[in-house]
């Protein structure tokens, strides 16, 4: 299969040639490709070294799939041209999430709606995709209406002016910043640009992106995200009221038996998801499960999962796993 990955030399874009490589995804053809300015440059896959094409040479080869993670306006503008010449394209950014005719895909939850007409395909935020897959089973099982949630996300959800911000801050060197204040010893309540609601985009993401996967617009929705100096992953504080009761057993149950997630509920050993054991791990980790005694049918857990993996290379490959499986491309 003939794969393009546009981004190849940002920080998801290597975790998607990563994630390609360690899946054995069938690639008889790789095209990196990225700006004008890192055409040329090489990139490392499956023991080889690859040149970086720019996007018209990409298209003139048309890939059967390619794997976006270029940023919103480079979507915007390339997408449609592979689209054009019979490329299935799998988006990373936010740029077709919510236009009603693009579907929004996380393979665990709603894969199967996609077909051959499906050029471009949206790979959700990568808070919503971890959020999603915990919530999916337990919305089947006791209905949700309302969700509380909390993030404390990883720098690297910034980027890699974000991780060298970071470094720098705890080196004592002085650079450019991806972020208006310190990040190190800190925590930014300021995930994205703030919206004229008050609330940053991010938060923003959760709210419809979560209703728009689960097709649920009844479901009452509100959101904090907090950047915070963690390097492994995204954590999430997930506070949810069901119109059903519930077990506290049988939610670890539905949790344990759902493909994709790890339970880690153990407080004797104290044992709870943690970004340090997310990183490079491809699972949604949850844990803390616990009623809300303040409120009816209410249950709190805590989510974990690696942004990069999970919440966008491993997402999107298996997107494209799906395609090539049920030959959609």
């Amino acid at each position: 299969m003939r794969i393009a990955v546009v981004g190849a030399t940002g920080l998801v874009g290597q975790k998607i040639l990563d994630v390609l490589e360690e899946r054995n995804f069938p690639v008889s053809e790789l095209f990196p490709v990225a700006s004008e300015r890192s055409v040329g440059k090489e990139v490392a896959f499956n023991g080889k070294k690859y040149k970086v094409i720019g996007m018209k040479d990409a298209i003139n080869l048309k890939p059967q799939i390619a794997i976006f993670s270029a940023g919103g306006d480079t979507s915007l503008k390339w997408a449609p041209e592979f689209a054009k010449v019979g490329t299935t394209v799998v988006d990373n950014s936010s740029a077709w999430r919510m236009d009603e005719s693009k579907k929004l895909v996380v393979p665990e939850i709603n894969a199967s709606e996609l077909s051959k007409e499906d050029k471009i395909i949206a790979n959700p935020n990568c808070s919503t995709i971890q959020l999603v897959v915990a919530l999916a089973p337990l919305h089947k099982h006791y209905k949700m209406e309302r969700l509380v949630i909390s993030t404390y996300q990883s720098i690297t959800g910034t980027g890699v002016k974000a991780v060298e911000q970071l470094e720098n801050e705890r080196s004592g060197v002085e650079g450019e910043k991806a972020y208006p204040y310190e990040i190190d010893k800190n925590c930014l309540p300021h995930c994205d640009v703030f919206t004229e609601n008050g609330y940053t985009k991010e938060e923003m993401k959760l709210v419809n992106e979560t209703k728009k996967i689960l097709k649920d617009d009844s479901i009452r929705v509100t959101a904090t995200a907090v950047r915070v100096p963690v390097v492994g992953g995204h954590s999430e504080s997930v506070n949810i009221e069901f119109a059903k009761d519930f077990e506290l057993e049988n939610v670890r149950k539905i949790l344990s038996e759902t493909d994709g997630i790890i339970v880690q509920d153990n407080l004797d050993e104290n044992e709870y998801p943690m970004p340090k054991y997310s990183h490079d791990k491809d699972e949604v980790f949850v844990g803390r499960i616990r009623r809300d005694f303040s409120n009816p049918n209410t249950l709190n857990m805590w989510v974990v999962a690696d942004n990069l993996r999970k919440g966008a290379a491993t997402n999107a490959v298996q997107i494209a796993e799906y395609l090539a499986k049920h030959e959609l491309v």
